[in-house]
């Protein structure tokens, strides 16, 4: 970064957005259009509101909402406190946001209630009846106890502008921007800490690379839980100058007429949303014509959707990425004038100034071409796991690379190939899914003594979960009510799709599960399930 691009903290850019843009759209939701200036005014005035509230310097606060402008505002305005973002997956049920807000130790909890006739507040209670206390604002909807949007607001009275100025201004690139869970292969999700200024460099590399510009207009489809939503997405937007579109429920005859009435030009999403969008039996009937980029990745992409996507004129550019959240999001991009195959089948190069090596198992590099664990060192990789020492040692060496777990090869144009998963993830829709975690839920049902998790083939989703169950011996559980219970424990992502019932689980000779079996077991249900 130079110049008036060396920004202290996220709402030091906005600030400087609304210099640069001035009465330009920034955020679009519904009915409501707000300007960069009035994206500054609005940061500021909940900047006072949430200084009210006891957000100051170091507090973490949490966020369990849908994708909205109310969203974005709630956050620049807990950052401009000097306080952190918490993110929750609008998927999870009340313990599972429970535990994430417990191990942040959040002060305040930004949630909604009736989004898709869910009750966050009450599942969260219901779940936790500790975390009853705990502040709660609504960004959407009312509920007894908690706190709406307009009263939230209204608390900027009791703080003067120019204190909330004087506090923003306090804010640097090394403070703490957003924390960000991740349950990786453990079970128990940690939480990955990112400075302000980590993700301003980043994106900002991003966005050169992309070419995100002034004037654009970025429907958001992933959610801003997510890095791909919040960073790749409105922060992104609102760095550059483009306009935000948030969209809370995804429906594709929905994202079709937004882009024919908004002029979208912008449209990152996995496979699966492109291939829906080439494939809508009434895509013929919208005006798509101002479509310009998209991103996609999180998943095996086929070439033939890259070329569909340029041949049919639906993009100008398509690009694929790899990111971990430990790394703030991305590690890797492609080229906008990288063929087809080597989109698909390969993701980028590393960002500027950003190292990636593959190496073996003694942590030796290897040489190119060859098969080994991808590495990455640079001002990309996550500070720590939130009060995880341990974990973060295990997983940032002494000469700050961080382990991956993810296996590959680097060719010699330092273009990444992912060749194999993290052990045991897999990918649903988009969303990572992690077996340890899902296992460690369904254990908690009385009827299940031992459980696998795997990923299997899934044409919609691309992967889905198959659980192996163990049952207790007289419960009488079925798959069918395991499946059930499940749906209602855990985000649905998680929750498996189909479960298979074993009298014991096959083991190796360390009695480690011997997972790559359960694999097979369960592409061969798939393919078995397809026979006439």
């Amino acid at each position: 970064m130079g110049g008036d691009r060396q920004w202290a903290s996220i709402p030091g850019m906005v600030r400087s957005s609304a210099d640069r843009f001035g009465d330009q759209e920034a955020i679009v939701d519904g009915s409501v259009r707000l300007s960069f200036r009035d994206v500054e005014r609005e940061m500021v005035v909940a900047c006072r509101a949430a200084m009210a509230s006891g957000i100051g310097p170091g507090a973490r606060v949490g966020i369990w909402a849908p994708n909205s402008v109310e969203w974005i505002i709630a956050a620049l305005g807990i950052q401009a406190a000097g306080g952190a973002v918490v993110t929750l997956n609008t998927r999870f049920k009340g313990g599972e946001a429970a535990t994430i807000l417990t191990k942040s130790k959040a002060s305040t909890l930004f949630t909604s209630s009736g989004f898709l006739d869910t009750n966050y507040p009450a599942m969260l209670q219901e779940a936790q009846p500790a975390l009853a206390d705990l502040p709660t604002i609504l960004t959407k909807g009312q509920a007894p106890g908690c706190t709406s949007w307009a009263e939230f607001l209204a608390r900027a009275e009791e703080v003067s502008e120019a204190a909330a100025i004087e506090r923003l201004e306090s804010v640097t690139c090394d403070d703490v921007a957003d924390v960000i869970f991740t349950s990786g292969t453990t079970g128990m999700p940690k939480g990955v800490v990112t400075t302000h200024g980590q993700d301003l460099r980043v994106y900002q590399a991003y966005n050169d690379l992309l070419g995100l510009r002034a004037g654009d207009r970025y429907l958001v489809i992933l959610p801003f839980f997510h890095c791909f939503g919040y960073k790749a997405g409105w922060l992104s937007s609102l760095m550059q100058g483009a306009t935000t579109l948030p969209l809370a429920v995804f429906n594709m005859e929905s994202v079709l007429q937004i882009i024919e009435a908004e002029r979208i030009t912008v449209l990152p999403g996995p496979p699966t949303l492109l291939a829906g969008l080439l494939d809508h039996p009434d895509r013929s009937k919208y005006d798509l014509s101002s479509l310009r980029f998209t991103v996609t990745g999180a998943a095996m992409i086929p070439v033939e959707l890259i070329e569909r996507l340029r041949s049919e004129g639906l993009f100008e550019t398509v690009l694929t990425g790899y990111g971990l959240t430990e790394t703030s999001g991305v590690v890797s991009l492609s080229r906008p004038d990288d063929p087809s195959e080597r989109i698909a089948r390969w993701a980028g190069r590393p960002i500027p100034d950003v190292e990636v090596r593959v190496v073996d198992g003694n942590g030796q590099q290897v040489p190119r071409g060859e098969q080994g664990e991808i590495v990455v060192r640079g001002y990309n990789v996550m500070s720590g796991y939130l009060d995880e020492p341990d974990e973060t040692a295990r997983t940032i060496d002494v000469d700050g690379w961080l382990h991956t777990g993810d296996i590959g090869v680097i060719d010699d144009d330092d273009y990444i190939k992912i060749t194999d998963r993290k052990k045991d993830m897999f990918i649903v829709g988009g969303f990572n899914a992690y077996p340890a975690e899902i296992e460690r839920l369904l254990l908690e049902h009385p009827g299940v003594a031992q459980v696998a998790v795997v990923g299997m083939p899934d044409e919609r989703m691309g992967e889905v979960g198959a659980a192996f169950v163990v049952t207790r011996p007289g419960t009488g559980l079925t798959a069918e009510e395991l499946i059930s219970w499940a749906r209602d424990h855990m985000a649905n992502f998680k929750a498996p799709r189909y479960v298979e019932l074993v009298d014991g689980l096959p083991m190796n000779a360390s009695m480690k599960v011997v997972k790559a079996e359960l694999r097979e077991r369960a592409a061969r249900a798939v393919a078995g399930a397809k026979q006439p």
